[in-house]
């Protein structure tokens, strides 16, 4: 049985009762608990079926749950329920099997973000949590795709306290087209995650306009004296939305992209859009075309050309002629 939020405000109500020896509680006082219990958190609860109930003594019960001393015992026609041990109770016994779960599993997803400041303790508590357990390890039953080898990865802390103190960094980069190495100034504003590189979003202070630097090709970070200049134009919220990846063209606008994609590749693109903006203009027996309506850039170029001879784009022109193009050159590195 799942311990959601609910069912734990359930178990602590249920366990107020077994645990009182001033009273005795019978299946409909339990079920009264419970009700006045999830009221008083959520007004607008519609309560706890009798079933539900039974279901949640039997897990406070199980060794799976709590391993509850829970007896029941006949006055008359009336069954009551109590502990055999009035000092027990649920708040001071280790984590259940289904709780330790449950938290490896959030720990797991929080671990993506390992190297931010807020989330240095995340290995400090997993350990604990299978030390607290008396379950032991548990088998990994989620991943995510990511590098963890990546270079870049230490800086994370570093920037993202940079554009919490809002301090002006001087970053050193080196760019993968030249063995020189640049000097940038940054006012930092924002830190994203794309195909599993890190990008820092910030302004740059000689070109006065917001450039995105790898966290892979950067050198050395050291902090700036200059004076913070703070974001006012860019809602980071909105800025990804007519983009794919993290490359939004200077001075470009949103173009109409028209694509036709081959019958064999239609239903996972119809699953996984290439972009929150495509919608479907035609279906046939061999093809389907979609439009989308973003910023043409490289990482369009890229998902276009992964998916090989199934994708063809109708609309517009030009990026039409740079993905001939591209193919061209391939088709001459294979000649």
């Amino acid at each position: 049985m799942p311990t959601n939020k609910n069912a734990t405000i359930r178990y602590l109500a249920l366990d107020r009762c077994f645990s009182n020896p001033g009273r005795k509680y019978d299946i409909n006082d339990l079920i009264q608990a419970c009700n006045e219990a999830l009221l008083d958190i959520d007004p607008h609860s519609t309560g706890v079926k009798k079933r539900q109930v039974y279901d949640d003594i039997k897990f406070i019960q199980d060794s799976k749950g709590y391993n509850a001393p829970l007896e029941s015992f006949k006055e008359g026609k009336r069954a009551f329920y109590r502990y055999t041990d009035m000092d027990f109770s649920i708040s001071n016994q280790p984590i259940n099997e289904q709780e330790a779960q449950q938290l490896r599993e959030t720990l797991t997803t929080l671990s993506r973000f390992q190297g931010l400041p807020q989330f240095e303790w995340i290995e400090d508590m997993k350990a604990r949590l299978e030390l607290s357990s008396r379950h032991g390890v548990a088998e990994k039953v989620i991943s995510f795709d990511e590098n963890l080898f990546l270079t870049g990865r230490e800086y994370l802390g570093e920037l993202h306290n940079a554009i919490t103190n809002q301090s002006v960094l001087e970053i050193e980069y080196q760019s993968f087209k030249t063995d020189l190495k640049t000097l940038f100034i940054i006012h930092p504003y924002h830190l994203k995650q794309y195909n599993n590189r890190w990008f820092l979003f910030g302004l740059n202070e000689d070109r006065n306009e917001v450039s995105n630097i790898p966290l892979d090709r950067i050198c050395t970070i050291r902090e700036s004296r200059l004076k913070y200049r703070p974001n006012e134009t860019i809602d980071f919220e909105e800025y990804f939305e007519d983009v794919i990846g993290v490359s939004i063209p200077i001075g470009e606008t949103t173009q109409k992209v028209v694509l036709k994609i081959d019958r064999q590749l239609w239903p996972y693109i119809k699953t996984k859009p290439i972009h929150g903006s495509q919608k479907v203009k035609e279906v046939t027996e061999d093809f389907t075309i979609v439009e989308l309506e973003l910023y043409l850039n490289y990482e369009l170029e890229a998902i276009i050309l992964s998916r090989g001879e199934q994708i063809e784009v109708l609309e517009p022109s030009n990026l039409r002629d740079k993905i001939k193009e591209r193919i061209e050159g391939m088709k001459r590195k294979y000649s």
